[in-house]
C-alpha cells in the first residue's frame, strides 16, 4: 500500500492518497482543485490509477469553480450531494479500489451530506470532530445531525480506530476513537442539549480542537 498525507499550512486543510501499489489503483480523500499539479504529479511518479475522488464534504457555493477542477482528476467525483457529474454516495456503499475497499458512512452535520470513509482501521471524516476549526465554515450546519453522526457513527467504532481530519490547527491531524470518546472538548462529558447550547456560542469563542 502506499500512502500519503498532503497538508496545507496556509489553510490546515489536509488531503489524502492511498493506493494499492500492487494493482496501481489509487483514491484521492479531499483533493483541493489547486493542488491539481502535484496530485496529478503524485499519480504519474507511481503510475497510479484514480479510481475514486472522495469529498468528505464540500463549500462549492463559496468556490463554485471546485468540482469542474475535480473532474479533471478524470475519476468519478463522489460526495454525498448531487451535482452534475456527481457519483452520489449513501451509507453503506463500498468503493472498491484494486484489491481493497472503502466504505461509505453517511456522517452529516458539518454540512448537510457528509461523508465519512472507513478503510481498513482508519476513518477519513472531514470536519465532523474539528467542530469550529473549518476555514469555509466554523459553526456545523446541522448540530442536532453531527451528535448523532458522531455518537452513533463514529464512536460506535473500535477504540483503536484511527481518525483522520480534514482540517488541523495547531494541533495532531489523527487520533483515535477512544482518544475522542473520552476528551473531546464538546463531545465527551457533554448532553445533548449541553452541546447544543455549546455549539450555539462557537461563534464567539475561540476555536476548539479536537485533536490532542
Amino acid at each position: 500500500m502506499y500512502f500519503r498525507i498532503l497538508h496545507d499550512e496556509r489553510s490546515g486543510e489536509l488531503t489524502y492518497l492511498l493506493a494499492d501499489a500492487g494493482a496501481r489503483e489509487a483514491v484521492l480523500v479531499d483533493p483541493r482543485g489547486r493542488d491539481l499539479p502535484v496530485l496529478l504529479a503524485l499519480l504519474a511518479e507511481r503510475e497510479l490509477r484514480l479510481r475514486w475522488v472522495l469529498r468528505t464534504h464540500q463549500h462549492d457555493l463559496l468556490m463554485p469553480q471546485e468540482p469542474a477542477l475535480l473532474t479533471r482528476l478524470a475519476a468519478p467525483l463522489v460526495q454525498g450531494q448531487g451535482g452534475p457529474a456527481i457519483h452520489v454516495a449513501e451509507h453503506g456503499d463500498v468503493l472498491p479500489f484494486g484489491d481493497e475497499l472503502m466504505r461509505v458512512l453517511a456522517t452529516p452535520g458539518h454540512t448537510a451530506g457528509c461523508l465519512s470513509f472507513a478503510w481498513r482501521d482508519r476513518l477519513f471524516c472531514g470536519g465532523l470532530l474539528a467542530v469550529n476549526t473549518c476555514p469555509h465554515q466554523p459553526q456545523p450546519a446541522a448540530p442536532d445531525a453531527l451528535w448523532d453522526s458522531v455518537k452513533q457513527r463514529v464512536f460506535t467504532l473500535p477504540d483503536e480506530t484511527l481518525l483522520f481530519a480534514g482540517y488541523e490547527r495547531r494541533a495532531r491531524a489523527v487520533s483515535t476513537v477512544l482518544e475522542q470518546r473520552r476528551w473531546h472538548p464538546l463531545f465527551a462529558g457533554l448532553s445533548r442539549d449541553e452541546f447544543l447550547m455549546r455549539v450555539d456560542r462557537l461563534s464567539t469563542t475561540p476555536a476548539l480542537t479536537s485533536i490532542f
